[in-house]
């Protein structure tokens, strides 16, 4: 990592990251706040408000907003001082934890939220061994200080023997819950003192010179303040100072103490991402690695989201850029289909407003608007065949089959499943005996979350009913083998909407019977999404 090139200057300032947490720990909050602090918007929303004014910008699905969860990711542009972030939001709950997985290949470094009262949460866990797959840099917030919390100690022990992870303090926290005034910033020997009045109100800095100053007395009250001395000394003794070699290579997490709603803590975390978070990294595919500062523009397709603007029924490919200096207009080499595709209309995000983008660098996410061409896992470059690796695809742990309402539109509903399972938002399994469809996703809020995105964008109301089924595997192997077990098989099996083999299964002792009865038959639970 330290003896690359230094890049051109416009790529070296873009900082990609992802924001993960477990549900509610207060991450759109956050995210609203990056955007305040980059001044991309005037006044943070909060997920469930008052009025349409005052919408979080980052849920912009009818459900989102109505239930207070992000269900989608969703990427967002700003700039914040000399630097360029791109940050994208992942949802939290863990029934849509395939969007987030595939959101942090397309990422440089994770921002990891944690409730200060709840410490370490199952999702954070297992979000948390993701970006470790990845070797990805993490940068932790510990928000809802200004509720009651834990102790900070135990916070950071907690993270420690959870995630296995160094943790070194770049802020320490004053006082808890109502007693809670700011932070004491130990990088640079600064007091950040909380404004309770204004909640879009930058916190106020104090320079001090270290912890005997006696300005300190006038900000502090002294019992806070003698508590604050003593645990600083004790977390300079215990803990490892900061060391940004090992933080770049994921052994090490810089942890900061805040509180979102409050604004507090958030500022101090931004310039910790511009300051610290790793540049453009190199990205792999099949063939080799591609670095960012390659003249030849190279990207893939992490996410597509369907009809994002309802009146149009549009689809947009969230791509990461991988190298290269991308402007308007360029025609870039669709690898899968083999065609040159003409990209005229790229739009940056800034949530559910979008702009034109005249221009992109490696490191940027942008969408490009499309009628089904790109899917997940499709590569864009400028006529080299690359394959880009590491984007999984998992085999469903819920399967049911669905009904149109109407039997007269089942060639609609077919439409809008098959456009759902190249966004990536369920699989599509059709059978080989029978009619109709399975479909399988990962956890049990994403049937409704479909249910009710068939009925709003293509008006057709569905039911979905159990499915003798539970469980589904990718088959691979020989073809003549593949073909003869297909045959002999043929009420277990069924195609995905690429075409490929799947067989559907009730229990594992079918899926163990069949690796032992045909040892040159492969079943997978997951499928690269490279083509």
């Amino acid at each position: 990592m330290m003896n690359r090139p230094d890049l051109p200057p416009e790529i070296a300032r873009r900082r990609t990251f992802a924001i993960i947490s477990h549900p509610d720990a207060g991450k759109t909050t956050l995210t609203e706040k990056f955007l305040l602090f980059g001044g991309a918007i005037q006044m943070a929303g909060q997920v469930r408000a008052k009025g349409e004014a005052r919408r979080t910008r980052s849920d912009f699905m009818k459900m989102e907003q109505d239930r207070g969860i992000s269900v989608s990711a969703s990427a967002m542009s700003f700039d914040f001082g000399p630097y360029r972030f791109n940050l994208v939001d992942t949802p939290g709950h863990s029934d849509f934890s395939e969007d987030t997985y595939r959101t942090l290949t397309a990422v440089d470094a994770a921002i990891m939220v944690i409730d200060g009262a709840k410490g370490v949460e199952s999702q954070t866990r297992k979000l948390f061994e993701v970006c470790r797959l990845r070797d990805l840099p993490i940068l932790t917030f510990c928000n809802k200080m200004d509720r009651e919390s834990r102790d900070t100690f135990e916070i950071i022990d907690e993270i420690q023997e959870n995630l296995a992870i160094d943790v070194s303090p770049v802020s320490w926290p004053i006082g808890m819950g109502r007693d809670f005034i700011g932070a004491y910033d130990l990088l640079n020997d600064r007091l950040e003192i909380m404004d309770r009045a204004d909640r879009n109100k930058v916190a106020e800095s104090i320079q001090i010179s270290g912890l005997d100053d006696p300005k300190l007395a006038d900000h502090v009250p002294a019992e806070l303040l003698e508590k604050l001395r003593e645990e600083l000394e004790m977390a300079r003794e215990l803990l490892p100072a900061f060391d940004r070699k090992s933080f770049l290579e994921g052994h090490m997490t810089p942890i900061w103490f805040g509180s979102a709603i409050n604004s507090f803590g958030v500022k101090e975390l931004m310039t910790g991402i511009g300051e610290f978070g790793p540049q453009p990294q190199p990205q792999n595919a099949a063939e080799r690695q591609i670095a960012p500062e390659e003249k030849s523009v190279t990207g893939f397709v992490f996410k597509v989201q369907a009809n994002m603007d309802p009146k149009h029924r549009d689809r947009v490919a969230f791509v990461r850029l991988a190298s290269g200096h991308f402007e308007r207009g360029m025609k870039l080499l669709h690898v899968r289909s083999k065609k040159p595709m003409a990209v005229s209309n790229p739009v940056l995000f800034l949530a559910a407003d979008r702009e034109l983008a005249e221009e992109a660098w490696a490191g940027d996410i942008i969408g490009i608007p499309n009628h089904g061409q790109l899917r997940i896992g499709d590569a864009l470059t400028e006529g080299e065949a690359l394959r880009f690796t590491g984007i999984p695809s998992f085999a469903p742990e819920l399967l049911q089959t669905v009904r149109a309402g109407d039997p007269m539109k089942a060639k609609h509903l077919e439409k809008a499943l098959m456009q759902f399972a190249e966004e990536g938002a369920a699989k599509v399994f059709k059978p080989m005996i029978g009619s109709g469809f399975i479909v399988g996703v990962v956890g049990a809020l994403q049937f409704e979350v479909l249910a009710s995105r068939i009925e709003l964008e293509y008006g057709l109301p569905v039911r979905f009913e159990s499915s003798q089924f539970t469980s589904a595997r990718w088959v691979s192997g020989a073809k003549d083998k593949v073909d003869a077990f297909a045959n002999a098989n043929k009420g277990h099996m069924a195609q995905d909407h690429d075409g490929d083999l799947v067989y559907l299964t009730r229990l594992q002792w079918d899926i163990d019977r069949v690796s032992r009865d045909h040892p040159d038959l492969k079943l997978t639970a997951t499928k690269e999404m490279m083509v």
